[in-house]
């Protein structure tokens, strides 16, 4: 199977998951948070910024937001397309099917869906989903993709090394 058709696929699940926990989170949640350890609980967070909160003052919008990921995620497309390593093309899938979750939300309701709240006694990391995640490990495997992995993919196929 070709790289780009992991990412696809992995796009597609990213979605697909993303969408499903999301629609279970406005079904279960209506009246107060599910604390599921005494470092996690599920709640129900309408961010209408970007990932983790940031931006969410409405400063933007979700139009605006939308549009920037749509222009990302396309971007990450063409990348994919060009992408010759199954882990690489996985994780521009992840980025992908991630910025293209939370577009489904602000296009659904003029918000992301946030849920994941993890926390050390009174002080709490931003609230999140299934789409963040798959951004910020995309994003991270990408990053460690290049620092690590792709001189080594480049240096095997005769090409010269780069500082």
């Amino acid at each position: 199977m070709k790289p780009k058709l992991y990412g696809l696929i992995a796009a597609l699940v990213i979605i697909v998951f993303d969408q499903i926990t999301k629609a279970m989170i406005l079904q279960k949640i209506e009246t107060g948070d599910i604390e599921v350890t005494p470092f996690f609980n599920l709640v129900l967070t309408w961010n209408r910024g970007i990932s983790f909160g940031m931006l969410n003052h409405d400063l933007a919008g979700p139009l605006a937001l939308s549009a920037l990921s749509v222009i990302i995620a396309a971007a990450f497309a063409v990348w994919l397309w060009r992408a010759d390593c199954k882990g690489l093309a996985v994780a521009l899938g992840a980025v992908i099917g991630g910025a293209l979750g939370n577009v489904i939300d602000r296009a659904r309701f003029g918000a992301v869906v946030d849920f994941l709240d993890f926390h050390l006694g009174a002080w709490h990391w931003p609230a999140f989903n299934v789409a963040d995640s798959a951004i910020c490990v995309g994003i991270a495997f990408v990053v460690a993709d290049g620092l690590f992995f792709e001189p080594k993919r480049k240096g095997s196929k005769g090409h010269e090394k780069t500082a």
